[in-house]
């Protein structure tokens, strides 16, 4: 993928304080409106403003309205607030691209009504946010407020009077943008995503306003030698340099990227955050080009719309690892301007693909351009390859690796999450996978416990059990020990904390591979795990090997969760039913566990075959005389029906000093409805075993039911692609190059 950068076309020359600036000049500029009202007529970005039209055009129907705050989100006045700042910003853009004064004369009206009312604000009645805000319960809204409402002022700057523009800058945008920055340090002066809204927010009015100090304060972060700006240290704190912190929009972009481009929140707050990312830079670039903001640490932003595809499944939503709320997609506004964004820097055909998903584009040039690209029909698609998105402002700090098969219905997706903590919204599951089939889950991550915006759960905040079930390992697909989550389900033992990505071979399609270890979770315990897309023609179905190993001086009991979420089929052993679900624990996730069914293992294999969205999975295990399989699901102690009722089931080995979880995953059938004929409902697999497991090396046999033989042989550490390697099985001596080797015997 390249990364290169081409000069945008309307660049403005940086114009000096003072001095009159051509307007506007934020996102959308004077050069950008010329550029759209001058070309030809293109449907998709005629779409956008026809859209966008019938949207401002109720709304001054309607009559303004500017409530006195009241609500959390999802609450009228809160949602109010939001529409008016989303219709000010449409109204802006229609004004400067149809010239009617009706547009600029609503947003002229409604800043004119704020500015009326924010002097008589306190803050918000809502004490819920370490950071109340004015109109919102918490200054990240009200940051989000003053991006889109700066874009506004800009574009009905010159339609505006000399005494109406200052009455709205001295009342209203100046104070609001010191409101979240000088008086809400916490806010404004560490490293997140919250931040980044809040220097953007300063940073464009400041642009907005011909403010400079504004701008080098949303750049720079507030000066240092307050105390309080250096306090605060939860659920992300500060990046501090030689004992001071580092802050503002510059710090952001050093810090919470990696190289690669991965979010150390992961990709649901990544595509949360590159809205004021993409935004604020084209801003800067457009009115502070000697920055050079879009090359800045090696053009990290475009790397970042790139890493962010890559996190998606086939259906373009993001992986749900951390804090996410599923469904959230690259068809969300805040990707459309990412993607619109990049492509008019570096004119990549693959982003016009997305673009044609996203059917929709933004009201200025970068939108336009967009739109220009699909009329001309030269389109191709950003390839979702496999990958491995270093974690960390180096990119050391652990890794989440993404594996793909390339089988139409048949795709498989396999995410390995080897990452940091991911801050105050990362959950406690080092080593965790997820896996899709096509855009199915097959094992699921929970996400996060809230709905977004729903009044009716506690004004969209994160729910009590986002803490008590959705952040801890049981409710993910990675070991635990001892019934206790990694790290304790602490955040302050997680922090500063990652695995170790030891292995990641793309280089053979028919056998992808990945290994990751982990020192950390849990003390004295040492885990490696090793995944493998396996997409074998003699076996069928692309399938999983995943062999989950720990170490330890001392017995533990292990358990391996696999959240299959739906429907159980059957499974060798027969599981028993108990009489009355019974609660699992008290701690850890397991108080919101009922446990629905066991069954005890006897053979040294076992499988658990289930069925969900009209696919059948099978997984095979290695397992031992003594071995237990537990039915359980979500819902227990859960008084506000906050949790789904998804089901999984755990593979527990009691006083074991090692323990191995090795298990083939299959997709290996399907069901119509309408025919009402099941397809290969049962596995193929008739038994894994592990034939050589040393530090050094594993090898396992897989045998499907043909009686084909498969001999995977894996080195364990790492090493390089043309390293030679033997071991003996069988009194027979094998030997390969590389990482990995499978040999199939008929």
């Amino acid at each position: 993928m390249k990364f290169i950068i081409s000069t945008l076309v309307c660049l403005l020359v940086y114009v000096a304080p003072g001095l009159a600036k051509e307007r506007p000049c934020l996102v959308l500029t004077a050069d950008g409106v010329k550029e759209i009202t001058t070309g030809p007529k293109l449907p998709l970005f005629d779409k956008a403003v026809n859209d966008a039209k019938n949207i401002v055009d109720a709304a001054i129907a309607t009559g303004i309205d500017v409530p006195v705050p009241k609500d959390m989100a999802g609450g009228y006045t809160h949602e109010q607030h939001k529409r008016n700042y989303k219709h000010m910003s449409l109204a802006g853009a229609l004004y400067q691209i149809t010239k009617e004064d009706k547009y600029a004369d609503y947003v002229k009206q409604t800043l004119l009504k704020y500015e009326e009312i924010f002097p008589t604000l306190g803050k918000h009645p809502a004490e819920k946010s370490y950071s109340r805000g004015k109109l919102f319960w918490q200054c990240l809204n009200d940051a989000n407020w003053l991006v889109y409402t700066a874009q506004a002022y800009d574009a009905v700057y010159d339609y505006l009077s000399k005494t109406e523009r200052k009455k709205i800058e001295d009342n209203l945008l100046r104070p609001y943008a010191d409101y979240i920055s000088v008086e809400n340090p916490k806010f404004f002066n560490r490293v997140h995503n919250h931040s980044t809204w809040g220097n953007a927010a300063v940073g464009m009015i400041g642009l907005a306003i011909n403010d400079d100090e504004l701008v080098e304060r949303a750049l720079y972060g507030l000066p240092k030698d307050d105390k309080e700006n250096l306090a605060y240290d939860n659920d992300g704190g500060f990046i501090y340099e030689n004992g001071q912190a580092k802050a503002g929009f510059f710090a952001q972009i050093d810090n919470a990227f990696s190289p690669d481009g991965y979010y150390e929140e992961g990709p649901y707050y990544q595509r949360y955050a590159m809205t004021p990312f993409m935004l604020f830079a084209s801003a800067l670039q457009n009115n502070r080009p000697k920055l050079n903001i879009f090359a800045h640490r090696d053009s990290v932003l475009l790397k970042a719309v790139y890493a962010l595809i890559y996190q998606t499944n086939e259906a373009g939503e993001f992986f749900p690892i951390n804090d996410a709320q599923k469904g959230m997609s690259i068809r969300s506004l805040s990707v459309i301007s990412a993607v619109d964004i990049a492509y008019s820097l570096n004119e990549d055909k693959g982003l016009l693909g997305l673009a044609v998903i996203q059917d929709q584009v933004l009201l200025d040039q970068y939108g336009y351009r967009v739109a220009l690209g699909i009329s001309k029909g030269d389109i191709s698609n950003t390839s979702k390859k496999s990958v491995q998105l270093g974690d960390g402002k180096d990119g050391k700090q652990g890794a989440l690796t993404v594996l793909r098969t390339e089988n139409g219905d048949n795709d498989l997706t396999l995410v390995f999450k080897s990452t940091g903590q991911g801050l105050g919204h990362g959950h406690f599951d080092k080593l965790g996978i997820l896996l899709y089939s096509g855009s199915d889950e097959v094992l699921q991550d929970y996400g996060s416990a809230r709905w977004v915006n729903m009044d009716q759960k506690q004004g969209g905040r994160y729910l009590p059990e986002n803490k008590s079930w959705a952040k801890q390992t049981l409710a993910h697909n990675t070991i635990i020990v001892d019934g206790k989550s990694h790290f304790e389900g602490k955040y302050k033992n997680a922090t500063g904390k990652h695995s170790d990505p030891l292995v990641f071979d793309v280089s053979d399609p028919s056998m992808q591979l990945a290994i990751a270890a982990d020192t950390n979770a849990y003390p004295g315990v040492n885990l490696h795990r090793t995944v493998a897309l396996i997409n074998e023609p003699a076996f069928g179905s692309p399938f999983v090997l995943d062999l989950f190993g720990a170490i330890s001086e001392e017995e533990h009991t292990y358990q391996m969760p696999y959240q299959f979420a739906d429907r159980y089929m059957t499974s060798d052993p027969k599981m028993q039913a108990q009489p009355m679900p019974i609660v699992m624990g008290k701690k850890h996730g397991y108080q919101h566990v009922y446990q629905e069914a066991e069954a005890e293992i006897s053979k040294s294999v076992y499988s658990f075959n289930w069925y969900n969205h009209k696919k059948f999975y099978t997984i095979t295990g290695v397992s031992q005389p003594g071995d237990k399989l537990v039915l359980a699901r979500m819902g227990a102690n859960d008084i506000n029906f906050n949790i789904r009722s998804d089901a999984f089931y755990l593979h527990e080995t009691k006083k074991q000093k090692d323990a191995l979880f090795a298990a083939i995953i299959e997709p290996h059938g399907t069901y119509s409805y309408v025919s009402e004929i099941p397809n290969t409902p049962t596995s193929q697999i008739k038994s894994i075993e592990v034939l050589v497991k040393t530090t050094k090396y594993t090898v396992v046999q897989i045998v499907n039911i043909t009686e084909t033989k498969m001999l995977v042989f894996i080195s364990n550490e790492k090493n390089h692609e043309t390293q030679n390697h033997s071991t003996k099985l069988a009194g027979q001596t094998y030997t390969w190059t590389g990482t990995h080797h499978k040999l199939i015997i008929n």
